[in-house]
């Protein structure tokens, strides 16, 4: 059985909620939607407001599909998993697109809106993502301890 695990994080995005109609876990946030889970007979929903990890959720998961929320993109990254991000077009600074493009182009993760989700999930090809490869902070620090005369 394959998994899907969807978060918002903890903002709110009924949009995408209410979007969502097959997954495993639906992580809602402070949104006002809630599935019931009863009326999703054909899967196993899992419906949750906060929990205080949610990386067992994503390593279980074939698919996450997530807000374009920073801390989330780099979670599921960070997890090696295949990744769909749906953008909140309803954000005024709409800085979301900016982070999804920028990992879309350097083939991380696909993305799309609430209204091109469907089709999106039709048509994804996962096998064009690449493996994102998170920063080396110590490097840097080793950097500039180094310019900095400190080492």
């Amino acid at each position: 059985m394959k998994t899907v695990f969807v978060t918002v994080g903890t903002t709110s995005f009924d949009d995408l909620i209410e979007e969502i109609t097959s997954a495993k876990a639906v992580n809602v946030g402070r949104g006002s939607v809630f599935p019931d889970p009863e009326n999703f007979p054909h899967v196993n929903l899992e419906v949750f407001r906060f929990k205080d990890s949610i990386a067992k959720d994503m390593e279980q998961a074939d698919l996450i599909i997530s807000h374009a929320g920073a801390g989330s993109c780099l979670e599921a990254l960070g997890a090696g998993k295949a990744l769909l991000v749906v953008v909140n077009d309803k954000l005024m600074d709409n800085h979301q697109l900016e982070l999804a493009r920028q990992l879309h182009m350097e083939s991380h993760l696909l993305y799309c809106t609430c209204p091109t989700l469907t089709e999106t999930l039709r048509s994804m090809d996962l096998s064009v993502l690449r493996p994102f490869v998170p920063g080396q902070p110590q490097k840097f620090a080793n950097f500039m301890d180094k310019a900095l005369g400190l080492q």
